[in-house]
């Protein structure tokens, strides 16, 4: 879903569309005000990013943003009243889910004219944005022995290999006292096998302590893995503990640090370029401004052969038939359905999270009252393109274009899950203010207003509150995101990557008992 041209942004409450019953305050507007492209008097303080009734809603209505239900009335509701929880209610209604009604193929940029950018080229034939030597663990019991390794190679120490981006740890909190086969350990070790294949990987160590559930060779059985001259494995219970561990380790990524060096960047497609879409720490101006900007740049990116990977499945629900219909076949549209169902019938099931309704505080205080309002905003990032192809958590992308991952809405576990499929950039919208980062791929911060923009600058990497500044169109918006994606898959650094982000945002998705 993607939001359609607004008519008056600068006006001091936005109307998002003729049917809607709601307007969006573009500021903070003072009980009195008066609203006068709307003769409507505001009857409370309307905050930032707050609706208000541009007209009497009954108990029971509809309440209407961008055309599109949001909740119901809970009770009668005036003209310039605030909308907010106490009077907007959550509750389930029908939708058309019309399976591949409005499919169009993506009008492809003619190859020779396609974008490029400067990747590095593996021996496969992928292509990587950055250039890490990965240390993953097996189990939480090797946590510590692998960031001990990675912390050894500080940035004096990499000095003379500069085409190696870092060496990085991923460890997690699983791998024992679970169940030791099904689906919470496939997940597990389908998400570990994604960041050792992943192309930003030079080279991986995989570290277990020995006696753990998810056991190294059950691991590279599982998963197909071949330990190799780039794939090494340590247990530290054969090895001799943690100190001899630590040292093996070492040694061996010394040896492999000048192979790893011996890179170079070369012009390749765009198409190479896979794209992780999260959203965190959202407001409501998210929806106006970062997302739908966010989604026209996918759509150039899917013009130009790329993949855009829309995640978060409790944060598509409620907009969820926007996305069926332009599914590319039924039985894709199907899948999507079947990831929601699954989580409304059997994984959320009773359970106070945000599928059943409600958003974080954070989410609830940037005016957005419920996760239908929420999922208007985040579906828009996906952008306006047909939907390709549904995947499992972790799984492999292979469809190029527009798909769709089953994730959770944690972001930490959602862009886990982006990147072992193989996303190597991801783009992450804000309205409050999220600080994330993430290895071995780029993570984007766009945030969705000039305040928070100027407030949190270290940590943002593009102002989408142009838009709603008038100072940029959203066409010229979604230009800047894709040409600031071409030079940060060259190797520009984000700033996330400045400051040192990612070491411990490698989260896999714990669907298990722990025993």
């Amino acid at each position: 879903m993607n939001a359609p041209a607004i008519k008056n942004l600068a006006a001091p409450a936005i109307r998002l569309h003729p049917n809607d019953n709601v307007l969006v305050a573009r500021a903070d507007l003072v009980q009195g005000s008066m609203l006068a492209e709307e003769n409507l008097t505001c009857l409370n303080r309307i905050p930032a990013g707050h609706k208000v009734a541009a007209r009497a809603i009954g108990k029971g209505e509809a309440v209407l943003k961008y055309n599109t239900t949001i909740g119901f009335a809970s009770a009668d509701i005036a003209p310039g009243t605030l909308l907010h929880r106490l009077n907007m209610e959550f509750r389930e209604f029908d939708r058309d889910y019309a399976y591949a009604r409005d499919y169009k193929p993506v009008d492809m940029v003619p190859e020779r004219q396609r974008a490029s950018f400067m990747g590095i080229v593996r021996e496969d034939g992928r292509v990587a944005t950055r250039n890490y030597i990965g240390i993953v663990s097996t189990v939480n019991c090797s946590a510590t022995v692998s960031h001990r390794i990675a912390e050894w190679f500080t940035p004096e120490r990499l000095a003379a290999f500069p085409n190696v981006d870092g060496v990085a740890a991923f460890t997690h909190s699983s791998g024992c006292g679970m169940e030791l086969s099904g689906e919470p350990m496939d997940l597990l070790r389908r998400t570990i096998a994604g960041y050792i294949r992943h192309p930003n990987m030079a080279a991986v160590l995989v570290v277990g302590l020995g006696c753990e559930r998810n056991q190294i060779d059950k691991l590279f059985e599982a998963e197909k893995l071949t330990a190799g001259t780039k794939l090494h494995s340590f247990i530290m219970q054969d090895t001799g503990g943690t100190r001899k561990t630590i040292e093996a380790g070492v040694a061996a990524i010394q040896a492999l640090l000048p192979e790893a060096n011996n890179v170079k960047r070369v012009p390749v497609p765009a198409s190479h370029i896979t794209v992780g879409l999260q959203c965190g720490g959202s407001d409501s101006f998210s929806s106006i401004t970062a997302n739908p900007a966010l989604g026209a740049a996918m759509d150039i990116l899917v013009r130009h052969g790329g993949t855009a990977v829309l995640s978060e499945t409790p944060e598509i629900y409620g907009v969820e038939h926007t996305l069926t219909r332009r599914a590319v076949s039924r039985e894709v549209g199907e899948k999507l359905i079947e990831r929601i169902r699954w989580w409304k019938d059997v994984y959320a099931l009773g359970r106070d999270v945000q599928i059943n309704g409600v958003v974080s505080p954070g989410n609830q205080m940037g005016g957005l009252a419920n996760i239908l309002e929420k999922s208007l905003g985040s579906a828009m990032k996906g952008g306006t393109g047909p939907l390709m192809e549904v995947y499992k958590y972790a799984e492999t992308v292979k469809q190029k274009g527009f798909v769709f991952m089953d994730t959770p809405g944690y972001d930490p576990v959602s862009a886990t899950g982006q990147i072992a499929g193989g996303a190597n950039l991801v783009c992450f919208t804000t309205g409050r203010g999220s600080a994330f980062g993430c290895k071995p791929a780029p993570s984007i911060k766009l945030a969705t207003n000039t305040p928070m923009y100027r407030k949190l600058e270290e940590d943002m990497d593009i102002n989408c509150g142009q838009i709603l500044d008038g100072t940029a169109s959203m066409d010229e918006m979604a230009e800047q995101i894709f040409q600031l994606i071409l030079r940060t898959a060259s190797g520009e650094k984000t700033k996330s990557e400045e400051l040192g982000l990612g070491e411990h945002e490698f989260v896999p998705w714990q669907i298990g008992i722990t025993g």
